[in-house]
C-alpha cells in the first residue's frame, strides 16, 4: 500500500499539469495505477444547492472561547521523542529504534492522533449541527487527512514518505472502524469502496484548488462530500448493520 500513496502524488502532480494543458477531461489515467477512476468535476451547482438556512450554530461558533493550537506540555496528545543515553540508547539502537524508519512512524503516529482529535472533537458536531455516524466521521476524517498530506507534500520527498507512514495508520485504524461496526464477512468489499473514495476525494479538492478552478468548488466539494447526501457514497450506520446482517 505503501508504494500506491506514492504513486498517487505523482499522479496528482500530473493532474495539475494536465489541467494546465487543458487535458482536465480525462483522468482515466487514474485507473492504470489501481485507484478509482474519478469523472469529470460536474459543473459548479447555482447557490439554490446550498440550504437556505444555514446548518451552522452560530452562538456555538462565535461565544466559543479561543483555543491555542499550540499543545501544552501535559496535553495526552503531546508526545516528544525519547532522548536515551548510555547502554540504553546503545541497546535501542542496535535494536533499530532510532533508525530513521523508526522514527518516521512513530512521527507519523503523533501526527495522525492529532488528526483524530480533531475529527472526533464534539465542537465540530455541534457547531455545524453535525450527527456523529459513519459516513459523517469518516468524511471528516478524509478531508483533515487530505489537509495534512497536501502540506507534508510542500515538504519534499521527506514528507512524502511520512505522509505516506500516516497514511498506512489510516488505513488500518478504518479497517479497525469498519470492523468494529461488525462488518467481518463483507470487510475486503467495504474497504476497496471507502479506498476508492478516499482517492476520489483527495483528486476532487486538490483539482478545486487548481488556478482553473471555477469560484467557490472547493466549498462546493466539501459540502457534498461531508454535509451533503449527493456526494460521495460513503456507508453509514445503516448500510454498515445491513452488512452485518
Amino acid at each position: 500500500m505503501l508504494p500506491r500513496l506514492g504513486r498517487l502524488v505523482t499522479q496528482t502532480s500530473k493532474l495539475r499539469s494536465l489541467t494546465t494543458n487543458g487535458s482536465m477531461k480525462n483522468l482515466s489515467f487514474l485507473s492504470h495505477y489501481g485507484y478509482a477512476t474519478v469523472a469529470p468535476a460536474p459543473d459548479a451547482p447555482p447557490l439554490k444547492d446550498f440550504p437556505s438556512k444555514s446548518p451552522v450554530n452560530l452562538d456555538k461558533l462565535f461565544w466559543s472561547k479561543p483555543c491555542s493550537l499550540a499543545l501544552p506540555k501535559d496535553s495526552p496528545l503531546r508526545i516528544d521523542e525519547p532522548n536515551y543515553e548510555g547502554v540504553r540508547r546503545f541497546i535501542l539502537k542496535v535494536l533499530l529504534f532510532y533508525s530513521k524508519q523508526s522514527i518516521s512512524i512513530r512521527r507519523a503516529n503523533v501526527i495522525y492522533k492529532r488528526i483524530i482529535s480533531q475529527v472526533e472533537k464534539p465542537a465540530i458536531y455541534d457547531v455545524f449541527n453535525l450527527e456523529k455516524t459513519f459516513k459523517i466521521t469518516f468524511s471528516l476524517l478524509v478531508l483533515h487527512m487530505w489537509l495534512v498530506l497536501r502540506r507534508l507534500n510542500e515538504e519534499g520527498k521527506e514528507g512524502v514518505d511520512l505522509g505516506q507512514y500516516v497514511y498506512e495508520i489510516y488505513n488500518h485504524d478504518v479497517e479497525v472502524r469498519v470492523s468494529k461496526a461488525g462488518v467481518n464477512l463483507l470487510l475486503l468489499k467495504w474497504m476497496k469502496e471507502l479506498e476508492k473514495i478516499f482517492y476520489g476525494n483527495v483528486v476532487a479538492y486538490d483539482a478545486a484548488l487548481l488556478p482553473e478552478a471555477k469560484p467557490n468548488e472547493l466549498q462546493i466539494k466539501i459540502w457534498r462530500n461531508v454535509f451533503s447526501d449527493d456526494g460521495t457514497t460513503t456507508p453509514d450506520d445503516t448500510d454498515l448493520k445491513a452488512a452485518k446482517a
